[in-house]
């Protein structure tokens, strides 16, 4: 297969794994002069992913969907149709061995690698108290989130930064990164660097969103913040509540920390180590599960 041109003076046959939240990736590998041939998503949990915006964009374009997993014959199908570069930005299964079939792929991943490897790794940035957090291009490999970086972009955390507010950075940045990739593509692609030492973080699970008012204000606030609409856990009164929003404040008291010590209609105050929290937004009802972006 020929190699893609240093800037992408042709149009360049590809296809994209995307879910609504990486949409601007896809859109500016179009707006680059990039010819999108097939568009594979998969089902979502309509919570943190979507796929509508998706779907309506790839009808515009007249572009095919296909919404089961991306197998080893279609990756066959898409070299029968002059594909040379799969995208990938956000899918939730594994692709398969690629270089049999196709000249390029590359995903998008939600962290500045070789830092935050694995399938979600946001929270941690909160939880961690990153002052610095990114997104990365990186050539696909067999090991997840290894191959080697075409691109980083970075971009500041604050000191109350939430989950929904670093998720818009995430996919600003991607957007702004994907348009780099598409325009320089093979500079990239040549130029790519080998990871070194990272960080890998797996699936979060309920212990890491249980609340343990043992802690102090801050560190509840803050496991709250990083994980938002995935919503947190709180044991109390021998019930599991799925905690969404919350305040908290500093305050001397004398109360066991995890003590109710308010309610008023759906609103509770619960005491804290040096303060109380206030669960303003809660459910008994697990919400659906959230799944990752990663390549399983």
């Amino acid at each position: 297969m020929s190699l893609l041109p240093a800037h992408s003076a042709r149009a360049v046959r590809f296809a994209i794994t995307v879910t609504d939240r990486y949409l601007a990736v896809f859109q500016a590998f179009v707006e680059r002069g990039w010819t999108p041939v097939k568009v594979f998503t998969s089902e979502v949990d309509h919570r943190l992913h979507h796929h509508g915006a998706v779907l309506e964009y790839a009808q515009r374009l007249k572009v095919p969907v296909q919404i089961s997993r991306l197998s080893d014959a279609d990756l066959a199908e898409l070299a029968k149709l002059g594909c040379e570069a799969l995208i990938v930005a956000s899918y939730r299964w594994r692709i398969g061995e690629w270089r049999e079939h196709l000249g390029y792929a590359v995903n998008f991943h939600p962290s500045p690698l070789p830092h935050g490897r694995g399938p979600y790794p946001a929270p941690a940035a909160i939880l961690e108290r990153a002052a610095r957090w990114g997104v990365s291009c990186h050539k696909l490999a067999q090991q997840f989130d290894r191959g080697d970086v075409l691109r980083t972009l970075d971009f500041p955390v604050s000191a109350d930064e939430d989950h929904d507010s670093l998720d818009l950075k995430i996919q600003l940045a991607s957007a702004r990164l994907a348009g780099e990739v598409a325009g320089r593509f093979r500079e990239l692609w040549d130029g790519a660097t080998p990871q070194g030492d990272g960080s890998y973080y797996p699936m979060w699970s309920d212990a890491d969103r249980t609340l343990q008012f043992s802690e102090n204000v801050e560190s509840i606030l803050r496991r709250l913040r990083a994980f938002g609409p995935i919503e947190c856990i709180a044991q109390l009164r021998g019930l599991r509540l799925f905690v969404r929003r919350a305040v908290g404040w500093t305050e001397l008291h004398r109360f066991a920390p995890g003590t109710v010590v308010y309610a008023n209609s759906l609103a509770m105050v619960i005491a804290a180590a040096d303060g109380y929290i206030g669960l303003t937004e809660w459910s008994l009802l697990a919400p659906d599960a959230v799944t990752g972006t990663h390549r399983r």
